[in-house]
């Protein structure tokens, strides 16, 4: 089993969760999304991104607007919908109860009662 196939399932899973917190603050634009998951470290291409978003759009998570651009075509900026807020919300006390039981396990010394 390669480490890296493994490494990179981890990242996919959290993908979605992490560009509905990206937009929490703000809307954005791909680029601007794509930017922030790099400097997080979860190396993304646009072929990933970019169906996920419209997926996240088609479920009524997200919703877009295109905006002029000074320096190139119009630009299409995402949105987290009211929908998509509690949504984020269910995913932030999923994420906690998640972490928590990750570290639980990972980090506690095996059960010597045998």
């Amino acid at each position: 089993m390669k480490i890296e196939n493994t490494k990179a399932q981890m990242r996919k899973g959290v993908l979605e969760f992490c560009i509905l917190s990206i937009l929490q603050h703000g809307d954005a634009y791909t680029s601007e999304i794509l930017s922030q998951l790099k400097d997080a470290k979860l190396l993304v291409v646009e072929g990933t991104v970019y169906p996920l978003l419209t997926r996240l759009k088609n479920a009524g998570l997200l919703s877009y607007r295109w905006e002029e651009s000074t320096s190139g075509p119009p630009r299409k900026y995402y949105a987290l919908t009211e929908t998509g807020k509690l949504f984020l919300k269910e995913l932030n006390s999923t994420w906690g109860a998640l972490v928590e039981a990750v570290n639980l396990v990972t980090t506690n010394k095996p059960n010597n009662n045998e």
